[in-house]
């Protein structure tokens, strides 16, 4: 897998994040529910063997490919909500990649959430509520918080507020990972049409 499919499997996982969050915040659930199962993954997989591994295989990622490929087109239907949630995940992982002491506690916790997750089996509800934990303590403090925007009733919902920190979590972690890979903000400005053509290419291979 070359660079840039690499970058556009980290974005698509990005976009994959953004959009769940959105769906969580106006109706409560996520439309795919394999998307959240996709995601939790992405964070407890903590030694990934290629990038593909974090997200486990392009068919699990298909709808944030299909999202970023939609975000990254000529047509109408991009969403100003998702860039919103993109560039501020972008932004708040910048802050962490900067801190040792902040990258050292997140692997520290997200191992304790790892055997919770695939050696104990916890139940997902739990799983989530110690992601949302980690974001609140590790990630929120960072800078400019992503302000969520939803259905007010499904925002005050307990268990949909750490759904969205834990999907949160993982779209950070997507964007560290892009990072990684050679991900650069510019990229976004005159490498659109590269990005597009690459997540299509993937996407006929799922």
């Amino acid at each position: 897998m070359n660079d840039w499919q690499q970058r556009v499997l980290a974005l698509s996982g990005m976009t994959l994040s953004a959009a769940a969050v959105q769906q969580v915040a106006r109706s409560g659930a996520v439309i795919h529910d394999t998307v959240t199962e996709t995601l939790i993954d992405s964070v407890t997989n903590l030694q990934p063997q290629s990038t593909l591994a974090v997200y486990g295989s392009i068919e699990a990622i298909r709808p944030g490919l299909q999202t970023l490929i939609q975000q990254l087109g000529n047509s109408t239907q991009k969403d100003i909500e998702l860039t919103r949630y993109l560039v501020g995940m972008i932004h708040l992982s910048r802050r962490l990649q900067a801190r040792d002491k902040q990258m050292s506690e997140l692997a520290r916790r997200l191992e304790q959430v790892n055997r919770q997750y695939r050696e104990f089996g916890f139940e997902r509800y739990r799983i989530l509520q110690s992601l949302a934990g980690i974001y609140r303590d590790l990630i929120s403090p960072l800078g400019q918080p992503i302000k969520v925007n939803g259905n007010p009733t499904q925002l005050k919902n307990e268990a949909n507020q750490h759904h969205i920190r834990a999907l949160l979590l993982a779209g950070i972690r997507s964007a560290v990972l892009w990072h990684q890979v050679g991900g650069k903000r510019r990229h976004f400005l005159l490498s659109r049409k590269k990005m597009l053509a690459t997540a299509q290419q993937l996407l006929r291979t799922a």
